[in-house]
């Protein structure tokens, strides 16, 4: 009746071992560490650069405690534990000078960091310690304004450019057209030639509503993005920032940092960790843009690239790898022409590839350029700070019409996802301005981490006291499931490398307070059960099973309103959301599951059961 089968009890201890080795990296503390990431966009950080660092510091007899790669998206990260500030020091000294040769145009960030001091054979397995919210470990929150109105008018003069190449193609003759505000206005010289571009505009951009007037005897046409073509504007602006801003923020050496929407037109930054402001706002307002020229691969380029000269007309830049290339300084296109960058697939080789989609004026310029210049190669270069990388240098097979583009070459998958990315996030898409800023220095973070773990485990031992005094030995029960609905809790949280904050905190005391309701339901039913005669066995057995839908229904309340803080919260709201539905979920687990398999452990093997250690029970009809 009271006896688990073998695969429960097996399934509860798997469930122990799990959230015990995921919990305990959390408990190992910090140790000094250096973190390598790429100072420009078309820097990657792999494997590779872990073991040039690695060997670097064997070379130069620099002990290490540990050295991991992470990747984050199409972003790559070192970071290297060392048992010393004096040691963390010099290898970052020596790190920054091998990797940067020119100190004035950096290819990598060498920061100074704070990692988790586990085990190597812990971060092996995956289990890392959670990190640590703003408030927590102190750092730097700004708030930033996007600028929708320049989204918009920087759309509109593409319209505008867009507006004139369909009416010049469709041979339509007009007496001029500019953007007016929110608007493109065209003029043209009779109401035919006017009614004549409002269809031929309606075919090739249907994102616009177009209003004729005669007003004053000319024929004008005045064009205007629908609602639905605005809000598509507004939100690419806002999600390309949000991407480019991880890039930047990359070299900042930021482990976890914090960048969401907020509302329609601002965007939250938090930076754990960080106290320079200077520099961070250094990097949120770093600018970037992207420029396609010719390759001159003549053999007289060629002998003056070997030669270390570089002829008049030209300029030398290196590729990824670090390749010279000599290119025209003419620049054929820039970022303002490029719509879209998507990875994507050769249809005839198979071989990973970038599509390019170009405004009008771009493809026009794009496929005059691509007709006259077969066979040669075609450079795309990301500048930033005013240093230029060329990307990717493609030979041009045939003229490319349309504006589509398809970039193939020596690539693998992640390659051409990240050359989308950084070709879509080269630059923002809309100006920024910070509203808000705050600072959070690492001894308030201390002081919050003390008083959330003081007041979690005050709030822990009054619920021990109370539960083990009221309960006797079901109490000491109760105690231990307790505990391991926090091990878990811990354990989960770790697994999802989820951000902890103070809230956090909060729901994880307020998590204590409810995981333990459910044992009182359980030991009060267990309770009633004696009171009504029942063999200890059969009380304990139908206490739980009687108990469990109220357990379920109490919950499942609860666990609704975490699931819309959690859907419709940001910020501290959804931290708090996040350990508080996570809480509920495991003890459930622990209550039912975990205590059950205790008490059977214990009472189930008793045939003759005669008393349960479950306090006073008392009987109403006892005199």
């Amino acid at each position: 009746m009271n006896r688990y089968p073998l695969w429960k009890y097996l399934t509860v201890l798997a469930a122990l071992l799990i959230g015990l080795l995921y919990t305990l990296p959390n408990f190992f503390g910090e140790s000094p560490a250096v973190q390598i990431a790429g100072a420009k966009t078309a820097v990657k950080v792999d494997n590779s650069t872990l073991d040039r660092v690695q060997t670097l510091l064997q070379e130069h007899d620099i002990p290490s405690t540990g050295a991991y790669f992470e990747q984050n998206g199409p972003v790559g990260t070192v970071r290297v534990r060392f048992d010393s500030p004096d040691t963390q020091l010099k290898a970052k000294d020596l790190i920054e000078r091998t990797l940067n040769p020119n100190p004035e145009d950096p290819d990598y960030t060498v920061a100074l960091n704070l990692l988790s001091s586990s085990p190597d054979w812990l971060t092996a397995i995956g289990a890392r310690p959670m990190y640590l919210g703003l408030d927590l470990r102190g750092g730097v929150h700004f708030l930033l304004q996007v600028d929708m109105h320049g989204a918009l008018t920087g759309r509109y003069d593409s319209l505008a450019n867009d507006v004139r190449s369909s009416l010049r193609e469709a041979r339509i003759a007009t007496g001029g057209v500019e953007r007016s505000g929110q608007s493109i206005v065209a003029r043209f010289d009779s109401e035919e030639a006017r009614d004549a571009a409002m269809s031929e505009l309606r075919r090739t951009l249907p994102d616009m509503t177009y209003t004729a007037s005669n007003a004053g005897g000319a024929y004008t046409l005045v064009g205007s993005l629908n609602e639905t073509a605005i809000k598509q504007v507004q939100d690419n602006a806002l999600r390309q920032n949000i991407v480019t801003l991880h890039n930047r923020i990359n070299e900042l050496g930021v482990a976890e940092p914090v960048i969401q929407q907020q509302g329609s037109d601002r965007i939250v930054v938090q930076l754990p960790g960080v106290q320079d402001v200077a520099k961070a706002k250094e990097i949120l307002g770093r600018t970037a843009t992207l420029e396609i020229r010719m390759v001159d691969d003549s053999p007289t380029a060629m002998a003056a690239l070997q030669s270390g000269s570089v002829p008049f007309g030209l300029e030398r830049y290196t590729d990824t790898d670090g390749r010279p290339l000599l290119l025209r300084r003419q620049v054929i296109l820039t970022g303002e022409n490029l719509q879209d960058a998507q990875p994507g697939r050769d249809q005839q080789t198979q071989q990973p590839s970038v599509n390019l989609t170009l405004d009008s004026k771009g493809a026009r310029i794009f496929r005059d350029v691509t007709r006259d210049n077969i066979g040669k190669r075609m450079a795309i270069l990301l500048f930033e700070n005013g240093k230029g990388q060329v990307v990717t240098a493609p030979v041009i097979r045939s003229e490319i019409p349309g504006g589509q583009v398809q970039i193939s070459g020596s690539m693998n998958a992640q390659e051409a996802a990240d050359i989308a990315l950084l070709l879509r996030a080269g630059s923002l898409a809309a100006p920024m301005s910070i509203i808000e800023e705050r600072t959070i220095g690492p001894s308030l973070g201390a002081d919050n981490i003390e008083k959330g773990f003081n007041s979690t485990l005050y709030g822990f031992l009054a619920i021990a006291v109370f539960i083990i005094a009221y309960y006797h030995l079901m109490g000491v029960f109760s105690t231990l499931g307790l505990m391991f609905n926090v091990l878990l809790l811990l354990g989960v949280l770790s697994m999802l490398q989820a951000t902890l904050t103070l809230p956090g905190i909060a729901a994880l005391a307020l998590t204590l307070g409810m995981a333990i309701d459910a044992n009182v339901l359980i030991n009060e039913r267990i309770r009633e059960e004696l009171r009504n005669g029942l063999p200890p066995q059969q009380a304990i057995n139908l206490g739980f099973d009687r108990a469990w839908g109220t357990i379920l229904d109490s919950n499942l309340t609860t666990l609704i309103v975490g699931l819309a803080l959690l859907a419709f919260g940001s910020g501290p709201v959804r931290g708090f959301a996040v350990v508080h539905t996570i809480g509920i979920l495991t003890s459930m687990f622990s209550s039912v599951v975990g205590v059950r398999a205790l008490v059977n452990l214990w009472y189930g093997r008793k045939r003759k059961l005669q008393k349960v250690s479950i306090g006073q029970v008392w009987n109403p009809n006892k005199d």
